[in-house]
């Protein structure tokens, strides 16, 4: 289950980056987080980018509607999408997914 807060205006959940990877997908859910795999390097803010990029894209948003509120430099992030409530992220991701949960 992917582990959301809602906001005013958004919606924040967590995902754990695995830069360097082969391409860039959706792996699966890790202790509640969504795991993706970024084919861009964690140098000068690309795998961030590429991040905001493929989350953008994922959901239907905006790019400048996803922003990382914490873990700029870390593979652990928490991700604010503007725009979303919690059953919009989850009707988004959710067919996306794998069937399962990859943490205990």
């Amino acid at each position: 289950m992917i582990a959301y807060q809602e906001q005013s205006d958004a919606v924040a959940f967590d995902v754990v980056v695995q830069p360097r990877a082969a391409r860039t997908e959706l792996v699966g859910l890790w202790n509640g987080a969504v795991k993706i795999k970024l084919a861009a390097p964690p140098v000068e803010g690309r795998a961030n980018e590429a991040l905001i990029r493929f989350l953008a894209a994922l959901l239907g948003v905006r790019r400048a509607d996803v922003v990382i509120a914490a873990g700029q430099r870390s593979r652990r992030k928490r991700i604010r999408v503007a725009g979303l409530n919690g059953q919009q992220l989850i009707e988004r991701l959710q067919p996306r997914l794998p069937l399962r949960d990859g943490g205990q």
